[in-house]
């Protein structure tokens, strides 16, 4: 088994991460996070799975094609068509993967796959062989594997090798595992595979919150690719998370024997970038990237600090990219050094969206006296990458009446090109504006979730407002920003609905038949 002193970092923020409810992220959202990975000099992007709908499959296509740096991964089922799919979709990549994969153990066999022992060895084998005559780095990963029988894995790992695979994949895809038993586990399964030519990897779940134990415990033991997400996102309680694998195996680094390439100081702002996109807050307390990661407040560990830095902290927050002091943009300020600090920000944008930004920052700066870095990257991410191609519905204006419990609205939106105005009363005017809209477009989602926040303290700060709405069985998250309150509300409530609309298309449906339903 290859052993050697680095460890490679497997990002599935756009896969596994993107499978975390209420998460819709679009194909520019998509790239952007991707371009950042690159940037971060993760080993493997793995940007999704190109048979689950046309809109994933294209994304992956796009992030094959303009990332550079990275290995791009497409995930698939041992089935040719998913396979045929994840290979199309990887083909314009510099260093294209097909990760398949399938369950090994005896309750997904029995209840999911409704397959015996011998049927699943004899897919590992047809689908990887199959998959390794359309490309040439191939990944297998046995689903539920920390549940599986130990001799039946290592059969199903052999078969796998010798059809092809170059990479085998360890998951704990419930989060049932503990440290002590799943280190030792994947030692024998990698020894009684007997494979010294692979990669060995991991794939854990967080469900019992031991995720990045357990992967830094197979690490320990030889595994020499980590699967993990930005933030630990994904299914249910999320997959270990990213930040904190890398920067546990650099500042143990004799512990573990190995070091990621990664360059670390751009992991606030990745984690950053991934949260403001996801709508999924860093809790202040997480671990590397959280607010309070580098924040003392008690007495005597301010004293430490001011002694000696090393008295409370074992790594900087210029390790990790945490900010030190804020830049303040004006209208004063010049294309260059907007361009400057949006790329500090961890922006890629074109001339076009860089130009359409600057407009937006410059009327911006007419309603506020200090634009923050904080209002800047609410602006950006809500006006400009949110929409992206998904943007049929647009704003065109508002009016709205406020009483002691009531008020009323009156909403003009662009619907492809057509202008419609309706009004409507309700509780408040959020309330009131969005029954206008439902009213405008003939549809009648479900609020799941509303909230808004100030992005900073001053008076004047731009609101950003994010909502959860559901239709049918599509649940998705929506986002606005503004230094108007109800005005980031209503942007939230549009970009929601037009997520709705973007999702019923890569389904084939309408979502005036989903309602109708």
């Amino acid at each position: 088994m290859t052993k050697d002193g680095r460890c490679r970092i497997f990002d599935t923020t756009l896969r596994d991460g993107e499978q975390a409810a209420g998460i819709n992220l679009n194909r520019e959202e998509k790239l952007q996070i991707a371009l950042q990975l690159a940037k971060m000099k993760v080993d493997i992007i793995e940007a999704g799975f190109p048979a689950a709908s046309p809109g994933d499959f294209e994304a992956v296509k796009m992030v094959a094609e303009r990332v550079h740096g990275p290995v791009i991964a497409g995930l698939a089922r041992t089935r040719r068509e998913d396979i045929t799919a994840a290979a199309k979709a990887v083909e314009g990549a510099e260093r294209g993967r097909i990760h398949t994969f399938l369950a090994t153990s005896p309750i997904h066999m029995e209840y999911k796959l409704k397959m015996t022992p011998e049927e699943v060895l004899a897919e590992v084998r047809e689908g990887v062989a199959f998959a390794r005559t359309l490309a040439e780095d191939v990944e297998f990963s046995a689903e539920d594997a920390s549940r599986s029988e130990p001799a039946f894995l290592i059969q199903v790992f052999r078969a796998a090798a010798e059809s092809g695979a170059s990479t085998l994949n360890i998951p704990d895809t419930v989060g049932y595992a503990v440290p002590e038993e799943f280190g030792a586990f994947v030692q024998g399964i990698m020894e009684g595979t007997d494979r010294p030519d692979v990669v060995w990897s991991v794939h854990c779940h967080n469900d019992l919150g031991m995720a990045v134990a357990n992967s830094l415990a197979a690490v320990r033991r030889g595994v020499r690719q980590v699967e993990c997400t930005v933030n630990g996102l994904g299914e249910r309680a999320g997959n270990a998370s990213l930040e904190e694998i890398v920067m546990a195996l650099r500042t143990r680094k004799e512990s573990y024997g190995c070091e990621t390439g990664l360059d670390t100081r751009r992991l606030y702002g990745v984690s950053s970038q991934v949260s403001r996109m996801t709508g999924f807050p860093v809790p202040p307390n997480k671990a590397i990237v959280g607010s309070n990661a580098f924040a003392h407040e008690a007495g005597i560990h301010q004293h430490g600090m001011l002694c000696n830095r090393a008295t409370y902290e074992i790594m900087s927050a210029e390790d990790v990219g945490a900010p030190g002091t804020r830049l303040v943009l004006g209208k004063h300020s010049g294309r260059h050094a907007f361009r400057a600090r949006v790329e500090e920000m961890g922006f890629t944008l074109s001339k076009e969206k860089l130009e359409e930004a600057m407009i937006l920052f410059k009327d911006l700066c007419d309603r506020k006296e200090i634009v923050t870095s904080e209002d800047l990257e609410a602006m950006i991410d809500s006006e400009i990458l949110a929409g992206g191609e998904s943007r049929r519905i647009t704003l065109k204006g508002f009016l709205v009446q406020v009483g002691r419990g009531h008020g009323s609205a009156t909403v003009t939106l662009e619907d492809e090109g057509r202008e419609v105005t309706d009004a409507a009363a309700g509780n408040g005017p959020v309330d009131a504006a969005y029954r206008a809209i439902r009213r405008i477009l003939a549809i009648e989602p479900v609020l799941v979730n509303y909230s808004i926040r100030s992005v900073s303290e001053a008076s004047d700060a731009i609101g950003e407002a994010r909502i959860t709405l559901a239709l049918g069985d599509c649940q998705i998250s929506g986002r606005g920003a503004s230094t108007d309150v109800i005005e980031a509300s209503i942007k939230a409530y549009i970009d929601g609905i037009n997520r709705l609309f973007q999702k019923a298309a890569t389904k084939g449906a309408s979502l005036y038949e989903k309602n109708a339903g």
